[in-house]
């Protein structure tokens, strides 16, 4: 597989990740086992899709115990993208930025993960009471003792709120002021958020941040959380523990609006022959954003690792790509 650089230094990975989070946390809690992730994450890596995007409030903490049995038999295969800033307590999530829990989170994700190194430890998210820099100094300690490689940010959705929209000139703007502030104090190597075909406000402003300093780019939920794979269907729902099931782009009324988009991935896929899927095409899409950019989509089962790594050898033409950018904005805000 092709292998694309995280930041301006010598580590790279495979184009294509694997987002480990819907192994462990936040969809449909039923269709969750072990093994079954397991194989996904060996396939992932005997595939060249060595990313391995995972954090400590997946589960919480299970999603790190799980790859910790795959990393034990197979770190040098790896590389290991964990995060820290948000801690789950009995009934919600909260930033915490505070660098004394920095490190001690830092410490039990590596238990956890059976390795005595991270190679990309991300900041979740901002603690509001707790000034960036801050927090990211007690990060990039972490990388003067050994425990990290490099660093990377995480940045809020854009929403559907003002500058959301196809210019995106505002959407990012916060993140933008944090990210200037923390390269002051450390390099950032890597920037991850949402980046797909249905939402793409990333592309417009926190790519050329990124292109500028040679920084790479994750992107997450490359897939819509699955709405771009064309298997979901429309009206059909979701368990309740399943964050989409809460979401206004995943109402049937939503869902329906926006097969438009589903339907001119299978279009293109179409073009490239019976083998390459809609989700392929979607992530092809992402990959010629930019050199810099790694999508990590999520995948708990071998075959769809295996698929989602094949999209690295789906090259668009500059007429896809035409099509595809002259596509209706989703319906349904996305936060």
């Amino acid at each position: 597989m092709e292998r694309r650089a995280i930041g301006a230094g010598a580590l790279t990975v495979g184009a294509v990740g694997l987002g480990c989070m819907p192994m462990s946390w936040a969809y449909a809690p039923s269709r969750r086992r072990g093994q079954e992730s397991l194989a996904a994450v060996h396939a992932a890596l005997d595939l060249g899709s060595n990313l391995l995007d995972t954090a400590d409030v997946y589960g919480p903490f299970t999603n790190e115990l799980l790859l910790g049995r795959v990393l034990r038999e197979r770190r040098p295969d790896a590389f290991v993208s964990a995060k820290v800033g948000l801690r789950a307590d009995a009934q919600h999530v909260v930033a915490d930025g505070r660098p004394g829990y920095v490190r001690r989170a830092c410490d039990a994700s590596l238990r956890r993960l059976r390795t005595d190194v991270i190679d990309l430890y991300q900041l979740h998210r901002v603690d509001p009471d707790v000034p960036v820099e801050e927090t990211w100094g007690a990060m990039a300690e972490l990388v003067g003792a050994g425990k990290v490689r490099a660093l990377g940010f995480c940045a809020l959705g854009a929403g559907a709120g003002p500058g959301a929209g196809r210019g995106g000139d505002r959407a990012y703007g916060t993140t933008l002021r944090h990210l200037d502030r923390a390269q002051q104090v450390f390099p950032v190597s890597a920037v991850q958020a949402e980046l797909s075909v249905w939402s793409p406000q990333a592309a417009w402003q926190l790519l050329p941040w990124c292109a500028d300093r040679g920084v790479g780019f994750l992107a997450a939920m490359p897939l819509g959380s699955g709405f771009l794979t064309g298997t979901l269907t429309p009206g059909e729902g979701f368990e309740p523990q399943d964050v989409r099931a809460r979401h206004p782009r995943f109402t049937a009324d939503a869902m329906a609006s926006n097969q438009v988009l589903v339907a001119a991935l299978r279009r293109v896929a179409r073009r490239h022959g019976p083998g390459v899927t809609a989700a392929q095409v979607a992530l092809a899409w992402v990959l010629a954003q930019g050199p810099q950019v790694v999508p990590v989509p999520g995948a708990d089962r071998a075959p769809w690792a295996a698929e989602n790594a094949a999209a690295a050898e789906v090259l668009l033409s500059a007429a896809d790509l035409a099509e595809m950018a002259a596509l209706p904005v989703a319906v349904g805000a996305w936060d």
